[in-house]
């Protein structure tokens, strides 16, 4: 099975098919896509003109859209270097037992729907890179109230998400699972009383 980088080569590779450089690039999400795989998708055709469906894209197009995705995967490959840095110290110290931030980082190792829209068409319109800065720079510091890439305060509960974790925090501004250690405890239970139906009527 071929890694991140052996397909991103297939995608720079102009002497290949167009067809088959697009594929590479839709492989590359099997390996690192921050929104999960439809999303991301949605997002890099969206911000970099290209037809979701189109099989013989701009090769120019194809080659940001790629870019945008290796920038966000070093940024999101340095955070999960810090990370396991952190988890050896802790187990050296004696603290073998991870916590429910660790529970939550175990899912999202790799990259792979760190900051998981459930809607495919809504994610955030900022670089792939620039929301997951925002979105570490949230995991470092103390929780907070709303949304770590949108700031957005209307954080509704789902309960029908299409991944694990089957239920959790929906930002109603840029479509992401908000992950849970970023929020207070406050800001959880308002968000467990907050339905999406709830919103909606009040729009």
């Amino acid at each position: 099975m071929a890694g991140f980088r052996s397909l991103a080569r297939q995608v720079r590779d102009s002497r290949s098919d167009l067809a088959l450089r697009r594929y590479s690039l839709r492989k590359c999400l099997e390996r690192f896509a921050p929104y999960g795989h439809r999303a991301t998708w949605d997002h890099l055709c969206a911000r970099h003109g290209i037809g979701p469906e189109d099989r013989a894209p701009d090769p120019a197009r194809l080659m940001r859209a790629l870019e945008e995705l290796e920038t966000a995967r070093a940024v999101w490959l340095g955070y999960e270097a810090g990370f396991a840095e952190r988890r050896r110290r802790e187990k050296h110290d004696g603290l073998r037992r991870p916590g429910a931030f660790d529970d939550w980082h175990r899912r999202t190792w790799g990259g792979n729907g760190v900051a998981r829209c459930d809607d495919p068409a809504v994610h955030p319109a900022a670089p792939l890179a620039e929301v997951l800065a925002r979105l570490i720079s949230a995991l470092e510091t103390e929780p907070g109230t709303g949304c770590p890439v949108c700031a957005q305060a209307r954080i509704a509960w789902r309960q029908d998400l299409d991944s694990e974790p089957w239920s959790g925090p929906v930002c109603t501004g840029c479509g992401i699972v908000v992950p849970q250690p970023v929020l207070t405890r406050a800001a959880l239970a308002k968000a467990r009383r907050t339905r999406l139906d709830d919103l909606a009527s009040v729009a």
